[in-house]
């Protein structure tokens, strides 16, 4: 179910599907681990001899590649906001920004990582763990996994509750030093640090806990219910240090 606090002013266009297969994604996460090292090296070429606008285009660079896939940002604002918590929990809620900074806040530093290949490290990220939003809820037996939903109305996600659990998940609300932006999937997203970017939703409107893995918008394109950043697709992480 869709948060029923979005801007209705918005009509993104219906999604294209291009179904990108299992070998063509483990084929692009090999080539974009082998090729960050090149392309970083290219990208501080270009920013050094020609100015950080250009080298930031380049995979490696210091900026990131806006995608939507509706072709359009959503607009929400801080006071509109709202991310609606629901399904198979005990206590429902809908919860604003100011009800998620006063939940117990957590901030690292980690790089996002694109499936084709382009990378920005070191971004500060600052929310709250997902699962002490799940703990606040309260998670009732028989849940198996999660789905997000976006205030673009049209991407979707998922994570297995164990995933969800990870220190390293979030819901964000600041990165890069300072609010999300409406670009980079603000006023709130989600950030999964030890996976591909796919998996991390930008414009968070909703969290459902439910009883089985429900494969969201990438997922019904072709790209993997588990995207690693080592390119591995079981549900555990098989290296937790890698990013």
């Amino acid at each position: 179910m869709m948060s029923a606090h979005r801007d209705a002013s918005i009509s993104p266009k219906a999604p294209k599907r291009v179904p990108i297969g299992r070998r063509v994604f483990i084929g692009l996460a090999a080539l974009g681990a082998a090729g960050v090292v090149f392309w970083a090296s290219v990208a501080n070429f270009f920013s050094g001899v020609l100015g950080s606008g250009l080298g930031g285009l380049l995979p490696g660079g210091d900026r990131f590649r806006i995608y939507s896939i509706t072709g359009n940002y959503p607009t929400v604002s801080r006071a509109n906001y709202r991310l609606k918590v629901s399904g198979l929990v005990h206590d429902p809620r809908t919860f604003t920004i100011e009800d998620l900074e006063a939940m117990p806040s957590t901030s690292f530093t980690k790089a996002f990582q694109c499936v084709t290949g382009w990378r920005v490290p070191d971004v500060r990220w600052e929310g709250v763990q997902l699962s002490h939003i799940l703990k606040t809820v309260g998670v009732k037996e028989g849940a198996v996994a999660l789905t997000f939903e976006s205030y673009d109305r049209a991407d979707t996600e998922c994570l297995t509750l164990d995933q969800a659990h990870l220190p390293d998940v979030i819901v964000a609300y600041r990165m890069l030093g300072a609010p999300v932006t409406t670009e980079h999937g603000g006023p709130v997203r989600l950030y999964v640090a030890p996976m591909f970017g796919y998996k991390s939703l930008k414009w968070l409107s909703a969290i459902k806990v439910v009883d089985g893995v429900q494969p969201g918008y990438w997922e019904e394109n072709g790209y993997p219910v588990n995207g690693w950043l080592d390119g591995t697709t079981g549900p555990t992480n098989p290296d937790p240090q890698l990013t």
